[in-house]
C-alpha cells in the first residue's frame, strides 16, 4: 500500500518538473530539493543503501568533495557556499530518477505530460512572435519570452525538444513511414520556435543538436535523411528570407559592421563577448590553480574594489562555459570537474550502442550542446541551467537497464 503512495508522490514531483522551471528558478529549486529529501527519507526508511556503491555516484560525490574546497578557498566565502554545498542535491536527485524510473510505465505517463507542457510553450512562441506578446498578454521586448521573465524559452526548450522527440519515436515502434514522418515534422516546428526566439547561441546549438540526431538515428535511410535535412535547411531560409526580426538579430547585426576593416575592428573590440573573454582570462591570471569560487567572478569583477583591474568586465560569469570553469575553478578545479563528467560519458558510451536507445541518445546530444566550446552560455552551476543539465544527465543514464544504478539491485 504504502509503495503505491510513494510512486504516486514522486510521479507528482517529478511530472511537475518542466512546470516548476517556467514558474521560476526558487519553485524549480524547491522540487528539486523535495525529489531529493524525500527521496533521501525514503531509502532510509527501507535500509537501501547500495546505490551509494555505484561507480557513477562515487564520482559525483568526489566532485562534491572537490566543490566544498573550492567554497573555503574561494575569495567570498558566502558567495561560494549555498551552491557548492547545495550540489549534493543532484546527486540525491540523479539517484532519485534511477530508482523512480526503472519502472517504465512511470516514465511513458511522466513523459506524456512533459510532452503537452513542452507543446503548450511551443505554442506560446509562435503565438508571441506574430502577437508581439504571449498567450497571457505578457511581453513586449524585441525578444520572445514567453512565459518566462527574461529570454531564455530557447535554452529551455533545447533542454526538452529531441526528449519529446525520442519519446514520440519509442511510442511509433513498428508504425509506418507515415508516423515517422509525422514525428520529423513536429521536431521541426520544434525546432523552428527555437529559432522565433532570436537567441543566437541556443539556435545554433538547437540546429547542430537537430543535424546530429537525424544523421545517426536508424529510423530513416540515409537518401530520406539526406531529402528530409535538405527540406528543413529550404524551410528555415524561407523563414529568414520573410522575417525582419530574424534577417536583423541573426544576420544583419554582423553585416551592418562588416562594411569596412575598421568598423569590423572596431565591432570586435566592443564585443561584449570579447570583452568577457579577456575578462575571463585576466581572472585566471590572477587565480590560476583553483579560480576565485563558484559564484565569485561577478564578485571579483564587479564588486571587489581593491582587487579591480581596467581589462575586467563587470557580469556575473564570463557567459561561456569553460571560461566560466577556467575563471572560477581554475586550471586544476576545471580538470577536476571536466574529468569527472567526461569519464561518466565515455564510460557509458564504451558499455552500450547508445543509438538503439533515442532517449539516451537525444540526453546525451543536449549535454554535448551544454559543453560546445566558443558559443556564449548560461552560468552552468546555477540552478536553472543545472536542473535542465541533471535532467538530461539523469535519464542518459536512468533510461536503460544496463546504465540505471539500481537495476541489479532491484530486479
Amino acid at each position: 500500500m504504502y509503495k503505491n503512495l510513494v510512486n504516486k508522490y514522486f510521479f507528482i514531483l517529478f511530472s511537475i518538473l518542466p512546470i516548476s522551471i517556467i514558474i521560476g528558478p526558487m519553485i524549480s529549486l524547491g522540487n528539486v530539493l523535495l525529489i531529493s529529501l524525500s527521496f533521501l527519507i525514503y531509502v532510509i526508511f527501507i535500509n537501501e543503501w547500495s546505490w551509494i556503491r555505484d561507480k557513477k555516484i562515487q564520482l559525483l560525490f568526489i566532485l562534491y568533495l572537490y566543490l566544498i574546497f573550492n567554497t573555503f578557498i574561494s575569495t567570498e566565502f558566502s558567495n561560494s557556499v549555498n551552491r557548492n554545498f547545495g550540489f549534493i542535491r543532484f546527486i540525491i536527485f540523479f539517484a532519485a530518477f534511477n530508482y523512480f524510473f526503472i519502472n517504465y510505465k512511470n516514465f511513458y505517463k511522466i513523459f506524456i505530460i512533459w510532452t503537452i507542457v513542452i507543446v503548450v510553450v511551443v505554442i506560446d512562441v509562435y503565438f508571441e512572435s506574430f502577437v508581439g506578446h504571449n498567450i497571457l498578454g505578457y511581453g513586449e521586448g524585441d525578444r520572445i519570452f514567453s512565459f518566462f521573465n527574461k529570454p531564455i524559452a530557447a535554452g529551455y526548450l533545447i533542454s526538452f525538444y529531441l526528449l519529446i522527440t525520442s519519446f514520440l519515436f519509442e511510442l511509433s515502434k513498428n508504425k509506418n513511414y507515415l508516423i515517422k514522418y509525422l514525428i520529423f515534422i513536429i521536431s521541426a516546428i520544434f525546432l523552428l520556435s527555437i529559432i522565433l526566439t532570436g537567441e543566437r547561441s541556443n539556435t545554433i546549438k538547437a540546429i547542430l543538436a537537430f543535424i546530429f540526431f537525424y544523421t545517426f538515428i536508424k529510423q530513416f535511410s540515409f537518401k530520406q535523411k539526406g531529402i528530409l535535412l535538405i527540406g528543413i535547411f529550404l524551410v528555415i531560409s524561407t523563414l529568414f528570407v520573410n522575417s525582419s526580426f530574424l534577417k536583423m538579430r541573426y544576420i544583419g547585426q554582423l553585416f551592418i559592421y562588416f562594411q569596412d576593416k575598421e568598423e569590423l575592428l572596431d565591432y570586435y573590440e566592443n564585443s561584449v563577448y570579447l570583452k568577457l573573454t579577456r575578462s575571463g582570462i585576466e581572472v585566471l591570471k590572477k587565480y590560476p590553480y583553483f579560480g576565485v569560487g563558484n559564484k565569485n567572478y561577478g564578485f571579483e569583477t564587479c564588486w571587489d574594489k581593491e582587487t579591480y583591474n581596467p581589462n575586467y568586465h563587470c557580469n556575473s560569469h564570463p557567459h561561456q562555459i569553460y571560461f566560466e570553469f577556467l575563471a572560477e575553478h581554475g586550471i586544476l578545479g576545471t580538470i577536476i570537474c571536466l574529468f569527472i563528467f567526461f569519464k561518466l560519458f565515455f564510460d557509458l558510451l564504451r558499455k552500450i550502442p547508445i543509438r538503439e536507445n533515442l532517449i539516451q541518445f537525444a540526453s546525451l546530444i543536449y549535454i554535448l550542446t551544454v559543453f560546445l566550446p566558443i558559443l556564449p552560455s548560461g552560468a552552468f552551476f546555477s540552478d536553472n541551467l543545472l536542473t535542465l543539465f541533471f535532467i538530461n544527465f539523469s535519464l542518459l543514464f536512468c533510461y536503460n537497464k544496463n546504465t540505471n544504478i539500481f537495476y541489479k539491485k532491484i530486479k
